[in-house]
């Protein structure tokens, strides 16, 4: 007769558990984006990149910030180091803002959009800052970007 210890008990319900939950799975779920989740995706961060980038323009440091997702948990990597939270973002870009400063016009160009999860994505573009005629900066920038109530937001900022 065949003796099944507690271990290989444990592993054996573990497994046939995960077996029924596979099963039972109506296709509702998947870790995977689809098309259309990735279509839609696509659009709603290019409108919210719109949206900053006009804020930024305006001069409107709050309406900027709003592409931030709340907390401590973002951080943006600068050639300083990186900078936790979205306070202290926001006070980084504080003096661009401050009344007297130079506002430039910021534009996006060439979005990559690689959604990760349904509410998870991986944007890279290329940022522009002009001054009239002129460019004044322009790079790379690389966002790992959150859908949370229906809203994408940064929580992950790398600029160059």
């Amino acid at each position: 007769m065949m003796k099944i210890t507690h271990a290989a008990l444990a592993l054996l319900v573990t497994a046939a558990t995960g077996c029924v939950l596979v099963a039972g799975n109506s296709g509702s779920f998947s870790a995977y984006p689809t098309d259309s989740q990735r279509i839609e995706a696509r659009s709603e961060i290019a409108g919210m990149m719109d949206a900053s980038a006009r804020a930024w323009t305006r001069g409107d440091l709050d309406g900027f910030m709003d592409s931030y997702e709340p907390g401590s948990g973002v951080t943006y990597v600068t050639p300083a180091g990186v900078v936790h939270g979205r306070d202290a973002i926001r006070a980084r870009y504080a003096p661009r803002f401050a009344r007297g400063a130079r506002q430039d016009s910021l534009s996006f160009e060439n979005l990559e959009v690689d959604l990760l999860a349904p509410d998870l994505a991986n944007v890279i573009a290329y940022y522009r800052l002009s001054r009239g005629d002129s460019t004044v900066a322009h790079g790379p920038t690389s966002l790992v970007m959150r859908r949370r109530d229906g809203q994408w937001r940064i929580i992950h900022d790398h600029s160059s």
